[in-house]
Parts: C-alpha cells; structure tokens; sequence
C-alpha cells in the first residue's frame, strides 16, 4: 500500500470513517458500578484498529473524519459539548499506528506532553495543592506511557509468546492516550465552563477517574484485541496494510537470514 494520499487510501479513509460512524450508533456497553457506570464504546476502540491498518496519519485522518460525522450527523447532531473531544479517537488512532509503524519515540512524546500539559491546568496547578486529583488522572496514564517502551521494544517475543497480548497492551496504550487527551481538554476553563461546573466539581470529577477509566480501558483493549488479532493475520502481507514493514515484520538482516539456505545432513 503507498502511503502517499492516492485515490485508493482516500476510498479506504472513507470507508474507515464511515464505519466508526456506524459504530457510533451502536449504544455502548453500560455495566452499572457502584460509582457509576461503565460504558464501553465499540467506536471508541475501533480508533485503535484503524490506526493499524492506515498507519498513523492516514488512521488519524480517517478517525477524525468518522468522529466528526459522528458529532455532526444524528443522534448528537452536532451537540456542543461533544465537540471539545473530537480529538481523542484521533489521538488514540495516532499513537497506535506510531507505535506499530516503529515511530514510536514520537508517539511516546505526544503522549508525554499531553501528561505534563495536563498538570498546569487550573483543576491541578499548582500541583503541591492538588496532587490527589493529578494522581488520580494520571496513575494508570504513567502505566501506559512506561508500556510503551518494552512493546516497541519486544514486539516480537510478545507476538510470539502470545499475539493477543502485543494487541492487549497496544489497544490499552491507544485508548489511555484517548482518555489523556478528554482529561485535559475538560480540565481547560472554555471547556469546563461549558458544562456550567467550577473547579471543585472538575477536582470532585477527576477523583473518581480511578475507579472508572481504567476500567473501561481494559475492556475496550479485550474487546480491540479480539478484533486485531484476526484481522491483522488476515491482512499480513497484503496491499491494504500502512507498511509492509512494522514492529513485528523482520528487519533486514532478519529476512536476509532467513532466505540463506540451511545446510542439510548428509546422514
């Protein structure tokens, strides 16, 4: 597949959006819990899979654009307070395909700078003040981001010892970078202002995150995992992959390696 902007990877943008906007439509998965409800949406998670399967600015471009019929298009019919988040499936699509596509250096800084962005907002500055709503936000956040590195970096003995593993982590890595980027945009003064709290209520909010983020997270990377795993056999060596090469395709001297004949036993 070219990675340039051809007729082709524009048809399939298209058909990915348009698939995210299906999904939207499909009521999420509501398990009620005793400080809320946890709801799972398949559309949220599916961010993740087309940002394996476009690559990193292909998937970004595609999520966006299905995020953005989503909100444009009934049932939110272009409901002001979705608009602030349009970026975290995007954003889920973008750290995803950097690390997949062994770009994952950058994916580790924009998911950084959005953690540290985050502590100087007014919920959380100054942090000496208010650390128990910033631990809250980011514990499983720092989980996710120190991830990053042993999956780039043992991809392949991951896949090998278990491919629904690499999947698991990676979908986690993707929707946490999701969730990083709603905190900190709810925790700007435009955006909490819009939904008329002050904040006390924001700092109230973000403390009881750890009981329900991370919950959802883990389903929504089951449930992505579940989907990758045959979906990215099923493609593995086609034309309809970002790159041939990823973090789990031999390198170079790997594939050299492995076409060298064998020598055979004469016995």
């Amino acid at each position: 597949m070219k990675t340039g902007l051809t007729a082709k990877n524009v048809a399939l943008m298209a058909i990915f959006a348009a698939l995210y906007y299906v999904l939207s439509l499909i009521a999420p998965i509501s398990i009620p819990t005793g400080v809320g409800n946890l709801d799972i949406s398949f559309a949220a998670l599916f961010a993740a899979v087309i940002g394996l399967v476009l690559g990193p600015y292909l998937g970004t471009a595609s999520a966006f654009l299905g995020a953005f019929v989503a909100w444009v298009l009934p049932p939110s019919s272009g409901n002001l307070f979705g608009l602030p988040f349009l970026l975290s499936p995007p954003l889920n699509a973008l750290v995803t395909g950097l690390i997949f596509y062994k770009k994952w250096k950058f994916g580790f800084a924009i998911f950084g700078a959005l953690m540290l962005a985050f502590l100087f907002t007014p919920p959380i500055w100054p942090v000496t003040e208010n650390w128990l709503p910033a631990v809250a936000v980011l514990f499983d956040k720092v989980i996710a981001i120190v991830l990053i590195i042993p999956v780039a970096l043992f991809a392949k003995k991951l896949s090998i010892a278990k491919a629904s593993l690499f999947y698991f982590l990676l979908f986690f890595i993707g929707n946490e970078a999701d969730n990083m980027w709603g905190s900190f945009i709810y925790a700007t003064p435009p955006v909490y202002g819009l939904f008329l709290t002050d904040l006390s209520n924001v700092r109230l909010a973000f403390l009881a995150s750890p009981f329900l983020y991370p919950a959802i997270r883990i389903v929504q990377a089951l449930i992505g995992m579940l989907i990758a795993v045959p979906l990215m056999q099923a493609l593995k060596g086609t034309p309809w992959l970002w790159q041939k090469e990823n973090i789990l395709s031999l390198g170079k001297d790997q594939q050299a390696e492995s076409q060298v004949p064998q020598p055979t036993n004469p016995e």
